[in-house]
C-alpha cells in the first residue's frame, strides 16, 4: 500500500501557506517530512507517521542526526540538548506525558510543534491554557441547536483537541499548562492513566471514549508561573519532566537568531542586510547578561528579564525592520541598540539601570578596539 503524503508538495506548499501570517510545522516542512517518510525504513510506533529515527532527524537535522546512507538533507530545527530530544522521543514512544519546562524563550512550544508535527503529521490539536480555559474547551463543547433538537448525539457533540487527540490517535499539544486552574488540569488525570474519555451524556459503549494507538499528551510550562496553578502530585506523576534550558554555545544561538530573524524579516517584506559580526554582538551581551559573567571573566548584574533565545531574534528583527524602512538596510550595531529597551522593560525597570551599566563597563571597553561594538555603545543614551 502506498504512503500517505504528510503535507502537500512544494509547489502545494506554496499557494496553501501563501496567504498564511505564520505557517505551522507541518506546511512550513512539508517537503521534508514528506522526503523523510519515503526514505523511512525503520520500524514505527503504532499511530506514528515517522519512525523515532526518523522524528530525531527532522527536529534535529540529518548532520546530527542521520537517518542513514539514503537519507535527504534535513534542516537542523531546534537548537539545544540532543539528548533532552532524544528522551522526550522515548517518553513518547512509552506513552508517557511529556512536559516540557523551563524559562520563557527556550524554545519549548517550537518543540512540541516539532515533535507533533513529526509524530502526528499536524501539530493543530493544541489547547492554550489561561486562566479562562474551560473544561470544554479542552475536551468536548455541544452545538446547541442540535442538542436541543437531537439529543446529546455524535453529531451535536463538538470536539474539542483533547477528544480530536484520543478518537484519531494523535499528539494534543498543552501550552502554558500551570496558567489553568488545578480543576481544570486535573482533568487529564484520567486520561493520561487509562487512556479514555468519560462522556456521561451518552449511554453505554458511547459512554467511553478509548484512545487510538499514536495518542499522547505534550504539555509546557514556565518556571516563571511557578506558584500561579501548582500541578497537582496527582497529575504531576503522569507526566515525564524535561527542562528547556537556554542555549548554552553562543555559536549556536547565533545561527538560530540568523535564521529565524532573517526569515521573519522576509515574511514581513523589510529586506534587511544582518552581518554575522554585528548580530554577534547582541548574541554575546544576551549571553553574558543572562549568566551574570562576561567573556574575560568579570562580573555583571543579571536582568530579572529573561533575555532569550526568541527575544534576541524579535530585536534583531525589529532591528531589521528599523533598518529597512529608515535606514540604508544595513542593520548595525545602533539599529539593535535602540531595540533593547522593549526586550529589557518588562519586569522590573531596574533592569534598565543594570543594562546601562553593562554598557558602561563591558560595552564601552570594548569599544575602543571593535567597530561593531562601538555602534553598539553610540546608542546606549536610548536606553
Amino acid at each position: 500500500m502506498a504512503k500517505k503524503k504528510i503535507a502537500s508538495g512544494k509547489s502545494d506548499l506554496a499557494s496553501s501557506s501563501s496567504d498564511i501570517l505564520r505557517s505551522p510545522a507541518e506546511l512550513l516542512y512539508a517537503d521534508e517530512l514528506n522526503a523523510l517518510q519515503a526514505s523511512d525504513t525503520f520500524a514505527r510506533p503504532p499511530g506514528w507517521h515517522l519512525s523515532p529515527r526518523a522524528v530525531r532527524t527532522f527536529v534535529l537535522g540529518s548532520e546530527a542526526a542521520p537517518l542513514g546512507e539514503n537519507s535527504p538533507e534535513i534542516t537542523r530545527k531546534f537548537y539545544g540538548n540532543d539528548a533532552l530530544v532524544d528522551r522526550s522521543i522515548v517518553t513518547l514512544i512509552g506513552n508517557r506525558g511529556l512536559m516540557l519546562i523551563g524559562e520563557p524563550g527556550t524554545a519549548k512550544s517550537m518543540l512540541s510543534e516539532l515533535l507533533a508535527a513529526a509524530v502526528s503529521g499536524g501539530s493543530e490539536l493544541t489547547i492554550q491554557g489561561t486562566a479562562g480555559t474551560t473544561e470544554d474547551q479542552i475536551k468536548y463543547s455541544w452545538n446547541y441547536a442540535l442538542l436541543l433538537s437531537e439529543g446529546p448525539t455524535r453529531r451535536s457533540l463538538v470536539p474539542a483537541p483533547l477528544f480530536r487527540g484520543l478518537s484519531e490517535g494523535r499528539v494534543v499539544r498543552f501550552e502554558e499548562i500551570t496558567r489553568c486552574p488545578a480543576e481544570i488540569q486535573d482533568t487529564l488525570i484520567s486520561v493520561l492513566s487509562d487512556k479514555v474519555l468519560h462522556i456521561p451524556e451518552f449511554e453505554g459503549a458511547d459512554a467511553v471514549l478509548h484512545a487510538k494507538p499514536g495518542f499522547n499528551i505534550i504539555a509546557t510550562a514556565n518556571t516563571r508561573d511557578r506558584g500561579v496553578h501548582e500541578m497537582s502530585a496527582a497529575l504531576r506523576r503522569r507526566f515525564n519532566f524535561e527542562t528547556v534550558t537556554p542555549i548554552s554555545d553562543p555559536e549556536f544561538e547565533l545561527e538560530l537568531v540568523l535564521k529565524q530573524a532573517g526569515a521573519l524579516l522576509h515574511q514581513c517584506g523589510a529586506e534587511a542586510r544582518l552581518d554575522r559580526d554585528v548580530v554577534r554582538v547582541l548574541v554575546d551581551a544576551f549571553h553574558e547578561l543572562r549568566n551574570g559573567r562576561t567573556k574575560e571573566g568579570g562580573v555583571v548584574e543579571k536582568p530579572s528579564s529573561v533575555l532569550s533565545t526568541a527575544e534576541a531574534v524579535s530585536v534583531v528583527m525589529s532591528a531589521g525592520i528599523d533598518a529597512a524602512h529608515f535606514g540604508d538596510g544595513t542593520v548595525s550595531g545602533v539599529h539593535l541598540a535602540r531595540q533593547l529597551t522593549g526586550a529589557v522593560l518588562k519586569d522590573d525597570e531596574g533592569d534598565v539601570k543594570k543594562v546601562r551599566q553593562y554598557f558602561e563597563v563591558v560595552v564601552k571597553a570594548r569599544a575602543s578596539t571593535d567597530t561593531n561594538w562601538k555602534d553598539f555603545y553610540t546608542a546606549r543614551d536610548q536606553l
